[in-house]
């Protein structure tokens, strides 16, 4: 097994600061752990690869999540879908320009789930985005906790080796009523499973969490951040439920029928929900974007830089910060047994049979 710098969370003893306490910081930041790692600013570039997802095309269900346009999370889906080659040749070519100082590049595979493909097509869409520039030191790769069969997890141990790996899944909520409201298909118990048989592989384990989706109370919220320190994660996307163009929850947005969350309410909510996970957890993102002319509420999650700011403030102003109220978990994540792989017999089939998909976009 690969040698990992992702050792399973635990509370760290008080005498023993990490590197972004010393530094003063709220929180445990994605771009300040990057630079300590590899010694300068690393970039992400966007890749899409033509995936689709199980609860689009029928395996599980159709429709998709409700809040999902993948066109509004990445920009290749506004566009004629490149090569994959071609998407990451010119996305390192235009953050050049705009950082001229770039120590390195990441590989995100973005929209849809990127890991719903035969294996040996990912290992070869995965060696060929680690190949293409010396430059790119990773990838990271988003997916949904039920697609993630022991052979895929075997490919990116391997990967993991000699590249940073991170696998981001889709947990959003915890909570069932949740994710049957958003058409997920898959429930907690997947994300249990999933999150077990990857941690301790050698890559990074990065979680995706939604706040604010209908019906979910403040205390739902934060039972939330304490299954976060549970299952040991070692990082963690922070979004608010925001409404976009051409979906179904854009369409409720607009006629009344859901009510999004205020811009305080969730600067407080971020907050109370930093402060419960572990110190030791890297927090890739405190808020949602989208682009103006897709977004339909809330509206201030435009202004990205004005909201972690306030974040900021508000931990300043309570004299707190991340891992403030964290209560280590009765069973050490490192210590949770590795469970049989609970994959949905449709997606395994997809994954461990299916011939060669010819929609995946690879090299030019």
């Amino acid at each position: 097994m690969a040698t990992s710098p992702y050792s399973p969370l635990s509370q760290s003893p008080e005498s023993v600061k990490l590197a972004w306490q010393t530094e003063n910081l709220p929180f445990n930041a994605f771009g300040a752990s990057l630079k300590r790692t590899f010694g300068g600013r690393i970039q992400r570039v966007s890749i899409d690869a033509g995936f689709t997802c199980p609860n689009v095309d029928g395996a599980m269900t159709k429709g998709g999540c409700n809040f999902c346009d993948n066109r509004s999370f990445s920009p290749s889906r506004r566009v004629r879908l490149k090569r994959v080659s071609e998407q990451l040749a010119s996305g390192i070519a235009a953050v050049t320009e705009r950082y001229k100082k770039v120590a390195g590049f990441i590989a995100y595979f973005q929209p849809a789930t990127n890991t719903y493909a035969p294996v040996e097509q990912l290992e070869e869409l995965f060696e060929l985005s680690l190949s293409i520039d010396d430059r790119v030191v990773g990838l990271a790769v988003g997916t949904r906790p039920d697609c993630v069969p022991d052979c895929v997890l075997d490919l990116l141990e391997r990967l993991a080796v000699d590249k940073h790996i991170s696998l981001e899944f889709g947990m959003q909520t915890i909570h069932q009523a949740g994710l049957d409201w958003m058409n997920r298909a898959h429930d907690h118990a997947s994300m249990i499973n999933a999150i077990d048989r990857s941690r301790g592989r050698g890559f990074e384990c990065c979680t995706h969490i939604i706040l604010g989706i209908p019906g979910e109370t403040h205390e739902m919220m934060m039972q939330t951040a304490e299954e976060v320190g549970r299952l040991g994660f070692d990082s963690i996307k922070l979004h608010n439920l925001y409404a976009v163009e051409g979906t179904p929850l854009g369409e409720d947005v607009k006629k009344g029928k859901t009510e999004l969350m205020g811009r305080e309410d969730y600067i407080q909510t971020v907050v109370d929900f930093l402060e419960r996970i572990p110190p030791e957890t890297i927090v890739e993102r405190v808020s949602g974007e989208a682009p103006p002319n897709y977004l339909i509420a809330p509206k201030w999650c435009l202004e990205k830089s004005s909201v972690r700011l306030a974040i900021e403030g508000e931990f300043k102003r309570r004299g707190t910060r991340q891992g403030s109220k964290h209560v280590a978990p009765k069973v050490d994540p490192a210590k949770r047994s590795r469970p049989s792989d609970s994959t949905p017999e449709p997606i395994r089939d997809q994954i461990e049979k299916r011939s060669r998909l010819p929609v995946l976009k690879m090299q030019c």
